[in-house]
Order: C-alpha cells, then sequence, then structure tokens
C-alpha cells in the first residue's frame, strides 16, 4: 500500500483531473454532474467502450423524459397510450 502522502497526491491530482473534465462537460452541455462523470471516468478506465456508454446514457435520459412525461399525463389524467384508428 502506497504510504499516504503518496495516497493523498493521486487523490488530488484526481480531483483535479475530475474538476477539469467537468468544466469540459459543462461547456459541452452534457448536463452530467461531477458524481456521474467520476463514475463514467472509472468505468472508461476500467475498459467501457466510451462510444457505447454514451449511447446508454443518451438512452437513459430519453427513457427517463418519457417516464416524466407519462407520470405528469398520468398525474393531469390524459392517457398516453396510442389509440388504435377503425
Amino acid at each position: 500500500m502506497p504510504p499516504p502522502s503518496e495516497r493523498a497526491g493521486k487523490q488530488a491530482a484526481a480531483q483535479q483531473a475530475v474538476d477539469i473534465l467537468h468544466e469540459i462537460a459543462t461547456i459541452l452541455n452534457t448536463h452530467l454532474d461531477r458524481r456521474t462523470l467520476s463514475i463514467c471516468i472509472s468505468m472508461i478506465e476500467n475498459g467501457v467502450n466510451p462510444e457505447a456508454l454514451a449511447i446508454v446514457i443518451k438512452e437513459l435520459r430519453k427513457r427517463g423524459q418519457e417516464i416524466e412525461l407519462e407520470a405528469a399525463a398520468a398525474a393531469a389524467g390524459v392517457s398516453t397510450v396510442p389509440t388504435r384508428r377503425r
């Protein structure tokens, strides 16, 4: 196990990297908070394909928006299930 000073140095460097990447993510309007960005970085460092990860994030956001719309419609008493025409 590395000495505490070395661990602290690595932790500070990692935090600085996350801060820089968060600034870039903010400029690019990714809507990723620091925690989510840190998780994504960790996943990529552990071998997850970045493009596949981006696709999954986009799909999760899309599905989340659909669920929010369905919940809002349900609260308003509107059906979101398409009706069949005869």
